[in-house]
């Protein structure tokens, strides 16, 4: 028996309306595969998507289509045949799929988790870069960022900057895709212009170094933590941070013995008073014996 294979040039749109159309022609999904490359089972014969509508149409519940959506975001393997193994069990009445306790649910809230902790580190990591005034007005652009997330959350999560900017002109550019704001509207591209990469990646902030300065005056050596670090700021979004390439180095320093300060090596060696690294006491109750 052949397979449908398909390509939804990883957009939910184009994939809902083909999960639509093999649902309605009644397609298990073990006859389906969504490829994201060339296909590995050399003997499944290609067969073509049914033609039209089917004769069976399924209600599904709108929370179900908004985690496929979600999930949609997720970029792995089997990135939409699962969603379509879930919407096929739901649509002919297993809503367990949906659910963390199944094996397909504990799957896609898995992606669907993923995908919302994406969209914090974009609002966490972009950093954006002032243009000087004569670039801006020739670009209509105040602000420029580049960032590369793992999910595809460009789209859905950069509204957070237009409204906390104001009517500021900016852009954010990935590998992939990329979103320009005008100061009213938001104009969001699939396939990010090289254009809009060579501005992004190129843009030099003119307060870097005061930005540096006083990232190393204010770096804690005793009270560092490498895992809750890197779990909370992830070593690949160092490059594209301006602190970035300092990190490795107040990391390495503090490894090797200047955790003994409660401040940076530059503040330490300025008059007046040294901050102990020591722990301090516990405090007593007023009802503690002595």
């Amino acid at each position: 028996m052949g397979v449908i294979a398909l390509d939804c040039d990883d957009c939910f749109a184009t994939w809902r309306d083909q999960a639509r159309r093999l649902l309605g022609h009644g397609i298990d999904p073990a006859e389906v595969t969504w490829s994201q490359g060339p296909m590995d089972d050399l003997l499944a014969v290609p067969e073509a998507l049914p033609e039209g509508p089917g004769p069976f149409h399924a209600r599904v519940p709108a929370a179900l289509l908004a985690q496929l959506e979600q999930a949609g975001r997720y970029r792995g393997e089997q990135r939409w045949n699962l969603l379509y193994e879930v919407l096929w069990r739901v649509a002919h009445g297993d809503r367990t799929a949906m659910l963390a306790g199944d094996r397909l649910g504990s799957e896609l809230q898995r992606r669907i988790k993923q995908v919302g902790r994406e969209a914090h580190h974009l609002h966490a990591f972009v950093r954006f870069v002032p243009l000087p005034a004569a670039l801006a007005e020739h670009l209509q652009l105040d602000l420029v960022a580049y960032h590369e997330p793992a999910h595809d959350i460009l789209d859905s999560a950069s509204g957070h900057f237009a409204e906390r900017l104001g009517r500021q002109r900016w852009l954010i550019a990935t590998p992939r895709d990329g979103v320009r704001y005008d100061g009213t509207s938001l104009e969001y591209q699939r396939r990010c212009p090289e254009a809009w990469q060579q501005w992004a990646r190129t843009a030099e902030d003119p307060d870097a170094e005061l930005w540096l300065t006083y990232y190393r005056h204010t770096f804690n050596p005793a009270r560092l933590n490498p895992d809750a670090l890197r779990q909370h700021l992830p070593g690949r979004f160092w490059r594209h941070l301006p602190e970035g390439p300092l990190i490795p180095q107040l990391v390495g320093q503090a490894r090797h013995g200047k955790q003994r300060d409660g401040q940076a090596r530059e503040v330490a060696q300025q008059r007046g008073k040294q901050i102990s690294a020591s722990p301090a006491r516990p405090v007593r109750s007023p009802s503690s014996k002595a």
